[in-house]
């Protein structure tokens, strides 16, 4: 999983390139994937951001297992056409395979939203939104890849340095990477992505 990626690295949110969804109905902005440089049909795992303006269905992944979080707005999903989740950037994350039929729709203005990808059968993921009322320790374990979305103006420590991240900025916390202290001036939180390799499975 760690493959060549640097075990910690700064992701700006002004660097990421709005590229159209797979099915050209919005807009996403890349802000990391595995192995480096894969495209949509040979990642590993992906995270995105996304941009939602109008009511519209997802793009299909098969073979994916899809986590969202609303970052900013409000949020009306209806997946499978069961009745519609309202989401908001305190919600939970919502999981689903990126097989099901998918739709999305804006309550009072366009919504952000973080997408977490994993391919199936190679990984799994959680994602988690931290407040930070304190400082916070993070760091991965064993095999386990973190990506650190910060969602408000704070600091991240690595190693002694400090790192001032921006809304939207992100960290990559590759395996053997030290840990991180994510701390804030005022009040602020983030959403963590823990992403883990699935145990190959025992012969029967």
């Amino acid at each position: 999983m760690s493959g060549t990626a640097t075990a910690f690295e700064v992701l700006r949110a002004a660097q990421r390139v709005a590229v159209p969804w797979k099915n050209g109905g919005g807009l996403t902005r890349e802000v990391a994937v595995h192995p480096p440089g894969s495209g949509l049909d040979d990642f590993d795992w992906r995270i995105s951001i996304a941009e939602i303006a109008a009511a519209g269905p997802f793009s299909v992944f098969p073979g994916i297992d899809r986590r969202l979080a609303v970052l900013r707005g409000r949020l009306a999903l209806t997946i499978d056409g069961r009745a519609p989740l309202t989401l908001v950037p305190e919600s939970r994350a919502v999981e689903f395979p990126g097989e099901a039929a998918a739709c999305a729709a804006p309550e009072s203005g366009p919504v952000t939203d973080l997408n977490v990808m994993t391919r199936r059968q190679r990984c799994t993921a959680e994602l988690l939104r931290h407040d930070l009322s304190e400082p916070t320790r993070l760091e991965p374990q064993g095999e386990a890849t973190l990506v650190i979305v910060a969602l408000d103006e704070q600091l991240l420590w690595c190693a002694g340095t400090p790192y001032e991240m921006g809304p939207l900025d992100a960290a990559l916390l590759s395996p053997g990477s030290p840990a991180v202290t994510a701390a804030a001036r005022g009040t602020a939180s983030l959403q963590l992505a823990e992403i883990r390799p699935r145990e190959p499975r025992s012969p029967r």
